[in-house]
């Protein structure tokens, strides 16, 4: 298996933080916490390189899901599709662990979900604690009040992300009525205070024109929005697989974020996005893991299956799980699908190799002689 996607992945994470540095050069003290944050992702990425030569894979991406509670119920949410059943929450103590030790481990991005994130706001204070990590922060913006406006503007590595689905029309009608509004509230109040945001946009076959569109991205500048983020629809529901995009739609999606970097002064993400220079998919910790609220590691927060708990283990450990190995070391398994989704049209695999790991004890603790020096 070649290793030269994780050449190419760091090379495009540079690319962004140039970028980023761009459009921050109105805002000094933004310029100022760029600069900082390109130089840490450079030593994260020495850090990973030499946990990698002594048998743990990290990647830079983390995606955790702090809790699935959530204040709205939104149609078609893959958080409580794929988690029908309550599970009990890391403890703060827990999760402050976990980001500390991925931070030492260097992980350099720390994308916060749920449920929303914000009905546990202690997530705030330990994101706080880790000023050199980047956490963007995915929130329906209802619960954020002057107490988090205050916060996020002392913590800069704390990136709201606001989702939306396009118009009022679109998003009220999944989110309920007066969402969008409310939102657009929410990020003009961000905006007064100097905060620096984005939006996240669930990409579906129907209004792709509208939320790739010039006019309605230029609208969302207008707010004050600099980061978006493309999240193609996976149908994790059955019967909503129309809602996929096209295959067109998804070969000009890559074209058209391609002409916005260039022209338009905003951070323009697609996830999954154009995996195929990386050779196929970035779960399973070729690009990044998620973790569950109860601390499950699992490949994707579409694929949540595990053989490994951070209640049990260290992240260090976790990240060793011969589950993990077995997807990032099956390229032949790993490419596009007409769904956008290679772990979740082949979740049959998933779930073959998970029985076989399962069936393996746990990884064996490393000797700490060969990691003295991280």
């Amino acid at each position: 298996m070649t290793e030269s996607y994780k050449r190419v992945f760091d090379r495009n994470l540079q690319a962004f933080f140039a970028d980023a540095a761009r459009i921050s050069l109105h805002d000094p003290r933004m310029a100022i916490f760029v600069a900082r944050a390109t130089r840490h992702q450079a030593r994260a990425a020495q850090v990973r390189r030499g946990w990698e030569a002594v048998g743990v894979h990290v990647p830079a991406f983390m995606i955790i899901s702090v809790t699935h509670r959530c204040n709205l119920a939104c149609q078609g949410c893959y958080a409580r599709a794929q988690h029908p059943t309550a599970e009990v929450e890391m403890t703060a103590d827990k999760l402050r662990g976990v980001i500390a030790e991925a931070d030492t481990l260097g992980v350099s991005i720390m994308m916060l979900a749920g449920g929303e994130p914000l009905t546990r706001p202690e997530v705030l204070d330990i994101a706080g604690e880790h000023p050199r990590v980047i956490f963007p922060l995915f929130t329906n913006g209802m619960l954020i009040d002057d107490t988090v406006v205050r916060h996020l503007r002392r913590h800069r590595n704390i990136v709201p992300v606001l989702s939306i689905e396009g118009r009022q029309n679109e998003t009220d009608l999944r989110r309920g009525s007066g969402v969008h509004e409310r939102a657009l509230e929410m990020m003009a109040r961000l905006h007064r205070a100097g905060v620096f945001f984005g939006t996240s946009l669930t990409v579906t076959r129907q209004n792709y024109d509208l939320v790739t569109g010039r006019p309605f991205l230029q609208r969302m500048l207008d707010t004050g929005c600099r980061l978006f983020f493309f999240v193609d629809y996976v149908p994790v529901q059955p019967g909503t697989e129309c809602l996929t995009l096209t295959q067109e739609q998804r070969d000009d999606e890559a074209t058209r974020l391609a002409a916005y970097r260039d022209e338009l002064p905003g951070l323009f993400v697609a996830f999954p996005g154009d995996e195929e220079m990386y050779g196929g998919c970035l779960a399973a910790g070729r690009g990044f893991v998620h973790v569950s609220p109860s601390g499950r590691l699992e490949p994707c927060p579409f694929a949540p299956y595990s053989d490994v708990s951070l209640q049990d283990v260290s992240l260090r450990q976790a990240l060793r799980s011969r589950f993990l190995e077995a997807i990032r070391t099956s390229d032949e398994h790993l490419g596009e699908t007409n769904g956008g989704c290679a772990l979740w049209e082949r979740r049959q695999w998933v779930q073959s190799l998970l029985h076989t790991a399962t069936t393996d004890a746990l990884p064996v603790p490393l000797d700490s002689a060969a990691v003295a020096d991280h």
